[in-house]
């Protein structure tokens, strides 16, 4: 009995926060302003099927980026001394520290036409180059922003490994690159997975870089959304459509990433 009290504030949160606002994003998608069933908010969102290729296709590049840069990031500094290893992973965290709006304006200042590094360029007598309002300032952006979610679980999962699983691998005559990619790498993958999800997930769902990287020409399915309830063209029954839409395509995603991510355990407990 006192378990089941126990749980009753969350239940409460967990229907207060997620379950009624579901509910009501299921409802609207399904509805018109006169609140009859109608199926015409799905036929409307599917004329945007460009916009969430767009979108998959960003998330997805940005989130490749981020694991080949993330995986060897988190691996040094796992190897590093432990007293330095704190000093990396605060270093990775003070950005984090400040307003996500301040350092995407501060990307914004860095990649204009008159920013900071054109002007560099300008110095050495080199072409200026038209890096801001480009689907690549969105990608670094996203990448620069999320990359953190992508080196902390990884790095989470290294240091868990026991040495001794590294040593025995080394007495029975592996190598460097057969322990990483037979042991370590293996272990390594619910990191990994982790990982990609953290930051697969918002980068799809992004619109302030997008916007403000992308100078508003590269539409995300975050401006869309925005647009459809803040925007000139309010219709929430087209944006409740579209959210739901995108909720489907993260849960779709994470199950994949969790499948795998049990596989890999079977196959390195076999």
């Amino acid at each position: 009995m006192k378990i089941r009290l126990s749980l009753f504030p969350y239940l409460l949160w967990m229907a207060i926060f997620v379950i009624v606002p579901m509910m009501l994003v299921v409802f609207f998608s399904f509805t018109d302003s006169s609140g009859s069933l109608t199926f015409e908010n799905l036929i409307e969102a599917g004329k945007y099927s460009a916009v969430f290729l767009r979108s998959i296709s960003l998330g997805a590049a940005s989130t490749i980026i981020c694991l080949i840069i993330g995986y060897p990031a988190a691996h040094f500094i796992s190897k590093a001394n432990f007293k330095y290893q704190n000093i990396f992973i605060m270093l990775l965290m003070i950005p984090m520290w400040t307003s996500f709006l301040l350092r995407t304006y501060a990307w914004m200042t860095l990649l204009e036409y008159n920013g900071l590094i054109n002007r560099l360029l300008n110095f050495f007598e080199i072409q200026r180059l038209n890096m801001i309002n480009t689907p690549g300032a969105v990608m670094l952006g996203m990448v620069y922003n999320f990359l953190p979610y992508m080196i902390l679980p990884i790095y989470t999962v290294l240091t868990k490994i026991d040495k001794k699983v590294i040593e025995a691998a080394q007495d029975l005559g592996a190598n460097k690159l057969e322990v990483f990619t037979k042991v370590i790498f293996p272990l390594s993958i619910p990191g990994i997975v982790s990982g990609v999800t953290m930051v697969f997930v918002p980068s799809v769902s992004t619109f302030i870089i997008s916007k403000m990287l992308g100078g508003g020409s590269i539409l995300v399915i975050g401006d869309l959304i925005e647009m459809q309830f803040l925007g000139n063209a309010y219709n929430p029954y087209l944006g409740s459509c579209i959210s739901l839409i995108l909720m489907i395509i993260i849960m779709i995603c994470m199950g994949i990433m969790n499948s795998l991510d049990n596989g890999s355990e079977e196959e390195i407990f076999l």
